[in-house]
This record gives structure tokens, C-alpha cells and sequence, in this order.
């Protein structure tokens, strides 16, 4: 399985690959194997929102080399129009899976981002969960580096010199899309993945919500009583109401097609 292979579907007018987790991870490893590198985006409700009204952001998506599910909603909606996914395919999921591939095949993971100390504590458990994988570095940039004169062309020569297969973006989206967009060509033959909160999750200083809860599309409800303050916003005021949408339409036009 190649990622120019995998089989896509279209939602709100975003591609995403009908891929699982290990169809997903299979796909990079077999790239890494013939030399090429590429991108990794796991879209979720959030994501879809904003893409449906932001066409720069779009059209950045649209070049990534792969576009997953990361949110049950999502699935729910494939399902919904009659073009289902096989899976949710989350990136808190994918740090570990593609953290035991790289492992497995001599491969070399990079750790950028995240809140201080949580990149060295995740690649540090990495470590421990995969003996034998490769951390090639981390970085933790101050707040504002990308705006600070020679910071991204640093930051560049060091992930450059440290030449990873895999790169973890910890940014939070876009901004780790953006960054993502501008780093990617200065190291060709490594995939990159944004990753959000995934080394909190990693380290253990922030707890991920239990299986059953994330299986029942209910993970967003865990992490708003983590950061209530933060994301009340995101997940009630703007997510619930473009889940609700997103649903509706995607059952019209399953009705439509059918």
C-alpha cells in the first residue's frame, strides 16, 4: 500500500484516505523504504470547520500526502453519505504505532514543540516503550520564534543536521501546519505529522481519555473538563453546532445517492 494509492473519499469538500491506523502506518513505512517523505494531516471536526471557511488552509491540506479521520464525527459522517472510513485514525494514536514502526525498522523519530520538558519526557517514554528506536532530537521553540528574524532557517539546519524519518509537530493547528509547510521542504525524505497535545498524552502529564470514551466519540467531552477555560469555545459554541451540520448534510446526501 503507497500512499498515491490509498483509497480517498470526499467530505464538505475535503479528501481524506479511507486508511486505518496500520494501513496508515504501513504506507509510511514503505515510502521511508523507497526514500520519500511526505506528510501526515489528521483531520478532526475542529479542522473541518475552519477548512470550510479558510481557503489558504485548504488548499494546504490538499497538499498533504495523507488526510485521516482523527475524530469520530468525521467517520460518523463518511457513514452517513454512503462513502464510509474503516477507522478513526487519531494522531495520539499514530505517535505510538509509527514510534514502534520506526523502531522495528531502524527508523529515527524527532520530537518538535510541545509544552517545556514535554518533548525531551515523551521521547524519553518512547524510549522506554520501544527499545531500540532512534530519537534523533527535540526541540522546544519559544512562544513567537516563527515571527523572530532567523529562527525558522535555524531551526531547519538543526532538524536538517539531525536527518529523522519521522518528525512530531506539537504546535497545536494551524500553526503547526503552517510550520510544517515551510520546514518539510528542508528535509524531503522524512514524514511529518502535527501532533497537538500528543506529548502531554506521551509523558503522562496530561491524561488521555479511556478507550471506551474515545470509541464513543466522547473524547472531546474528557479533554473540555481538563481545560474547560480553553476549549468551552471550540467544542460548544463552534463544535457542537458544526457537528450537528456536518451530520445533517452528510445524511442528504447518503438519501440522495441512494
Amino acid at each position: 500500500m503507497t500512499a498515491s494509492a490509498a483509497q480517498t473519499i470526499e467530505l464538505e469538500g475535503v479528501r481524506l484516505h479511507a486508511l486505518d491506523e496500520g494501513r496508515c502506518v504501513a504506507a509510511v513505512v514503505a515510502a521511508l523504504a523507497r526514500g520519500r517523505g511526505g506528510w501526515i494531516v489528521t483531520a478532526n471536526l475542529d479542522h473541518l470547520r475552519r477548512l470550510a471557511r479558510d481557503a489558504a488552509l485548504r488548499a494546504s491540506y490538499a497538499r498533504a500526502d495523507l488526510v485521516v479521520a482523527d475524530g469520530m464525527p468525521l467517520v460518523w459522517a463518511a457513514r452517513l453519505q454512503r462513502t464510509p472510513l474503516p477507522a478513526r485514525v487519531a494522531g495520539s494514536d499514530l505517535i505510538w504505532s509509527l514510534s514502534r514502526a520506526a523502531a522495528d525498522s531502524g527508523r529515527s523519530v524527532y520530537l518538535l514543540g510541545g509544552d517545556p520538558g514535554t518533548a525531551d519526557a515523551a521521547a524519553a517514554e518512547l524510549r522506554v516503550r520501544f527499545p531500540g528506536l532512534r530519537v534523533a532530537g527535540t526541540c522546544c521553540p519559544e512562544p513567537g520564534f516563527e515571527r523572530r528574524a532567523g529562527e525558522i532557517e535555524a531551526l531547519a539546519a538543526r532538524i536538517g543536521a539531525a536527518r529523522p524519518d519521522i518528525v512530531f509537530v506539537a504546535l497545536g493547528s494551524p500553526k503547526q501546519e503552517a510550520l510544517i509547510e515551510r520546514l518539510r521542504g528542508r528535509v524531503p525524505n522524512a514524514w511529518w505529522m502535527g501532533v497537538g497535545i500528543s506529548f502531554s498524552f506521551v509523558a503522562g502529564a496530561v491524561p488521555r481519555a479511556p478507550a471506551w470514551a474515545r470509541s464513543a466519540g466522547l473524547e472531546w467531552l474528557h479533554r473540555l473538563a481538563q481545560e474547560p477555560r480553553r476549549l468551552a469555545r471550540r467544542y460548544l459554541v463552534d463544535g457542537l453546532p458544526f457537528a450537528a451540520l456536518l451530520l445533517t448534510r452528510s445524511a442528504w446526501r447518503g438519501l440522495r445517492s441512494s
